[in-house]
């Protein structure tokens, strides 16, 4: 289908197969089909295309907003009662306590004339949630075909693998389909799909790959590079505008952007601006602290172990992990410099973005730069975990990886600088690119 190759692009593969597994629209289909992948990988909007274009019977749920048994069943029920009722707005609420329940409801609902004879699918988004919910509805749902003898398939989209929600007790296996991270290609071709129609499509490529080649060692979110793509574009094609360069002159549009790209740096993931403040900032061209209200950090009280913990994150994030030694441990011997810096490293971090650290480089050097003695105490941990949840830090790695959780640092260097300040400790002196 030429249209869906168009809508949904570098996942051909992916929509074959799932166009095999729904087969004709009369014909049973797999009962369960498990779809996992990294965040912005098109899970969700691939099965929601897919489904939309071939105009197949479907529901759409997110478990996040369905977050009890009772809202997710009921939710599940009344968009099929919606589907399956001749006039709208006549269908009545339906109101289900149980998975048993929810069976013989859902019996009657898609006993309708308009979908007896074809595949009713059921979506669930996030379905990581529902290994919290009731021990009976996974399980449940893998079966739901067999349990009710209708022709239903339920999608289960999820960010972990299945290996994480298989039960002790076993389950029915479903079809398990991988979405790969794009590759900074597929990355390139989806951006300059988006191209605003003033401008030709080479114009718009090549700022793209301008906007890839700083941020995809940092960020290979979709959904973030296109707000990023969309944000800094006027920037880009400003000197066009005022008719000081061309197209093709791209050199001195990267002179232009440069700049603006290194502050949109700072604020990855962290959504500190709007649209409409950053359009301000731009075109006042200030800097990004300057501006009254930009960034909620500045306002944020951390508590005292918090503010180190987060300047060790600072340090863990911008040093390379073989200087820990000459910085944090008093007896390391002599190092001499010459040995000690490396040529591919002439480069500052602070331009390559935070890398990841694990758990253990974090506390260690916490230790080190504490004055006091602190015990390694659900406190401590439950800290880190506030510092997440604020986005000043990010979990980059998850406990089922064999070198446990890794984290980035998200703030600024003026940012840390004001917390160090106020626990009256030089950061500077422990910064590898300040030697």
């Amino acid at each position: 289908m030429p249209h869906l190759e168009n809508v949904v692009l570098c996942r051909e593969s992916q929509v074959s197969t799932l166009r095999s597994l729904f087969g004709e629209r009369h014909h049973f289909s797999f009962p369960s089909i498990f779809i996992y992948g990294h965040t912005a990988s098109g899970k969700t909007y691939v099965t929601q295309t897919l489904l939309k274009t071939l105009e197949l019977p479907h529901v759409f749920v997110n478990c996040v907003e369905c977050f009890t048994l009772r809202l997710l069943l009921e939710q599940i029920l009344n968009k099929l009662n919606h589907l399956s009722s001749s006039e709208d707005g006549c269908s009545t609420e339906i109101t289900c306590e149980t998975f048993n329940d929810f069976v013989r409801l859902f019996k009657q609902v898609t006993a309708a004339e308009n979908l007896k004879d074809q595949t009713v699918y059921i979506v669930l988004d996030k379905a990581e949630y529902l290994r919290d919910m009731e021990a009976n509805l996974l399980p449940g749902f893998l079966r739901l075909q067999e349990l009710a003898d209708r022709n239903v398939t339920v999608l289960f989209l999820s960010e972990i693998v299945w290996e994480k929600f298989r039960p002790n007790t076993g389950c029915f296996e479903p079809f398990v389909l991988y979405f790969p991270d794009y590759s900074i290609g597929n990355l390139q071709k989806i951006l300059s799909h988006d191209h605003p129609p003033e401008y030709s499509a080479d114009f718009y490529a090549a700022y793209i790959n301008i906007l890839l080649g700083v941020f995809y060692t940092v960020c290979r979110d979709l959904k973030e590079l296109r707000h990023l793509a969309v944000l800094n574009f006027p920037k880009y094609c400003e000197p066009v505008v005022k008719g000081e360069a061309s197209e093709r002159d791209t050199r001195k549009l990267w002179r232009n952007i440069e700049p603006h790209l290194k502050k949109a740096m700072q604020t990855v993931y962290l959504r500190e601006v709007s649209s409409s403040q950053w359009e301000k900032l731009q075109k006042d061209d200030t800097d990004p602290g300057q501006l009254k209200g930009l960034s909620a950090h500045t306002h944020v009280e951390l508590p005292y172990y918090s503010k180190f913990i987060l300047i060790a994150a600072y340090l863990a994030s911008y040093n390379p992990a073989r200087t820990d030694k000459r910085f944090f441990l008093k007896h390391h011997g002599k190092i001499k410099k010459t040995n000690f810096l490396k040529k591919h490293e002439k480069t500052s971090n602070h331009l390559l973005g935070p890398k990841p650290f694990p758990l253990d480089r974090l506390l260690a050097i916490l230790y080190s730069i504490v004055d006091s003695r602190v015990a390694p105490t659900a406190n401590i941990f439950s800290q880190i975990t506030s510092l997440v949840t604020l986005q000043l830090l990010t979990l980059v790695g998850h406990d089922d990886q064999l070198d446990g959780p890794k984290y980035k640092c998200t703030v600024s260097l003026d940012f840390i600088r004001a917390i160090a300040r106020t626990v009256n400790f030089d950061i500077i002196k422990y910064l590898y690119d300040f030697l």
